[in-house]
Parts: structure tokens; sequence; C-alpha cells
């Protein structure tokens, strides 16, 4: 078969997607379903859903999928995603978190458990075949990763095997003490394909064209990306900056670790810095339009405002002038395709893969990659 997009698993021969994967609105729109139906989503801490009977109704990549779910807890402490929509007339079910005992439909009072289970529904004792198991509440796919919560439609992976790589390397940091800054926490609209947000963020190649701060503080000499199966690592060290106090035994012990920055296909960076965690939502809105969340969380103040992990803000508006002018300059009919640098690239010329991959429904088997960048 044909591949409408073939990437080289060869970086040094490879071209990158072409221009026109990012000005396509059939593309975009076909993104949808290939690629973020089946992959995962951060949504949130367990801060939403604290012990007892509690639900949390939200809108998955609200403007984009716009899928309607509710997260439950129930009083065994067993978290689950469900459908937010009512197996009767399709009504939102949950208008607000709160703490009830069943989940009750307020058009015609269907009532479910905090399972999704079918409960009760007035007027239908006369119905027959009824009630069927398409008249439980559709369960979708929900993990925790420390205090963190993720959900998924159809994901074609196991994000358990994510959250294992990653504690190899922060699995020494007690993630249930870090506390979320709204002040710190911030929302950016940036006028660009989501996927170029995401070139940009999985190369540290622009670093010193880009972000002149930043790279006083990390050494860009050793900066290093390492490639997993949906998962890409970038590692920043520093030799006078704030760094992690490692243990031993650690991977990295005894290495200046300045940063690590995570990275889960196909839009999710969890970037670890000495003083805490920021969490960077990739939130589609249109081929021209992407939203970008900051969420921080707390683990050391004394900390904030050094290191890899200052000027955050800064940072980002620097990303979006670059990432901006990229999208601009896509738009030429002149521009076909780029190509990757062999030792600076690999992330980029990775997520490529990965989202030509999806696109032909063809998984590959990902086999993990090093390179020092």
């Amino acid at each position: 078969m044909q591949r409408r997009y073939s990437i080289d698993p060869d970086i040094k021969k490879a071209e990158t997607l072409p221009a026109s994967f990012y000005r396509d609105p059939a593309v975009f729109e076909e993104l949808k379903e290939r690629v973020f139906a089946k992959t995962w989503q951060w949504v949130g801490d367990d801060s939403l859903l604290p012990p007892g009977n509690t639900v949390y109704p939200f809108v998955l990549l609200d403007k984009f999928l716009s899928e309607p779910m509710v997260l439950t807890r129930d009083r065994e402490g067993v978290g689950r995603c469900l459908t937010n929509v009512c197996t009767h007339r399709g009504n939102i079910i949950v208008q607000n978190p709160g703490k009830p005992k069943t989940l009750v439909c307020g058009y015609h009072g269907r009532s479910f458990d905090l399972d999704g289970k079918f409960k009760s529904m007035p007027e239908f004792k006369t119905a027959e075949n009824f009630p069927r198991p398409s008249d439980d509440l559709r369960p979708f796919h929900f993990a925790q990763w420390g205090p963190h919560l993720f959900v998924g439609l159809e994901p074609r992976f196991d994000v358990t095997e994510v959250f294992s790589i990653m504690n190899e390397r922060v699995g020494f940091l007690p993630l249930h003490q870090f506390r979320r800054s709204d002040s710190l926490s911030k929302d950016y609209l940036v006028n660009c394909h989501w996927a170029l947000y995401c070139d940009n963020y999985l190369e540290g190649f622009h670093i010193p064209f880009v972000h002149a701060d930043l790279n006083k503080v990390v050494d860009y000499g050793q900066y290093t990306t390492v490639a997993y199966e949906h998962l890409n690592l970038q590692i920043g060290y520093a030799d006078q900056s704030e760094v992690f106090e490692l243990p031993a035994g650690h991977i990295d012990h005894g290495r200046h670790v300045a940063a690590y920055y995570f990275w889960l296909f196909p839009n999710m960076m969890f970037n670890f810095y000495p003083w805490g965690l920021s969490v960077n939502l990739v939130r589609p809105l249109s081929p021209n339009r992407t939203k970008v969340s900051f969420v921080s969380y707390v683990y050391d103040e004394s900390k904030l405002g050094s290191g890899a992990g200052a000027m955050l803000d800064k940072v980002e508006r620097e990303d979006e002038f670059v990432v901006e002018g990229v999208h601009n300059g896509l738009q030429s009919r002149y521009y076909p395709a780029g190509r990757f640098s062999p030792t600076r690239e690999v992330g980029v010329h990775q997520f490529h893969r990965l989202l030509a991959e999806y696109l032909d429904d063809d998984p590959d088997s990902g086999a993990e990659k090093t390179s020092k960048t």
C-alpha cells in the first residue's frame, strides 16, 4: 500500500513532513480520529477526585475532540472515566463536580451507579429487552501516575509503560507533595498549527539562537535526547545553575541535571525542574490556532526563579515568535519539506514518524533510540 506520509527511519536520509500536512484542513480533521482518539490525555490531578463518592465532569479537548466525560471515584477509592452522555436521549448527565451516590440524568431521571452501570429508569416497565448492555454508560480508559490523571478514548498503547520509563528518572521525587500553583499557571494562544509547537519543543537545536538567557544556563554541548516508543526525553545539563540532588543509584547520579523534559505523544510535556513540575498541554483549535496551557506544581519554592526552570513565560514568548514565523513560512508554495539534523533533531524525527504511522494506521515497533545531541 502506498503510504501518504513516509518518513525514512534513517534520520540521515529522512525528510520532514511536507508543508501540506500543516496546511490541509482535511488532515487536521483526520488527526482527531487517527491520532488523538487513539492516544492519551492528561486531565489534571487527584484533587479533582477527593476520597468518597465524587464526580468531575469535563470535555476532553474542548473545541477539538469535544468529548463529554465524567471522572468518578467510589467509596472504595476506584477511579473511572465514563461518558457523560445519558444512554436514553443523549443529555449531559453531570453538570457540576460533587459527591453524589449515583448519577442521575436531569432530563428523564435515568440513573447509573458510579461505575456506569444502569440502575433505574421511570416509565420503562413495559419496554422489551430492557435494560441492555448499551444502556450502561460507556467506560473510557483511565490511568493514574502519582497524583496525575490520564484518560483515553481508544488508546493504541499502554500508558503505564510510559510511566515506568519516566519513573527511571523522576521516580525519586515525591509527586504527591507537589502543589499546584494557579499564580504560576497560564494559558497562551498561539497562531500556528499544534504540531509546529511540538516540533519546536522536541529539539534543543534552537536554544542558542532563540533563548539567549536559557542558553547561559543549559550546557548546549551536553544536551541529550532519548527517544522511546511514544515518549521522548530531553535532558538539560548545567555546570553552575540549580540542579537536581539525585540519589545514589540513580541512572544520572553524579551528573548536573538542570531539567528533565518529557514529551508524551502526541501533545503533552512534563518538564521537571529542581523547583517542581510544569505540565504543558498543546490543544489544537484550528489548523492556524493552538491553545497551550502551562500548569505548574511547586515542590521547593526556594528554587523558583533560578536555573533552567526560570523565566518560563519569557521562553514561551520566544518560542511563540519562532513557531508563528514557521507557520507563516509554510504557507509558501515554494517550500515542500525540510531535512532533519541527525545530531539535534532526533525528537522531531520521532514525532513525524509517529504521526505518519498513525495517519496510515500502521503501528511500528518502537525500539528505543538514544542520541546525544
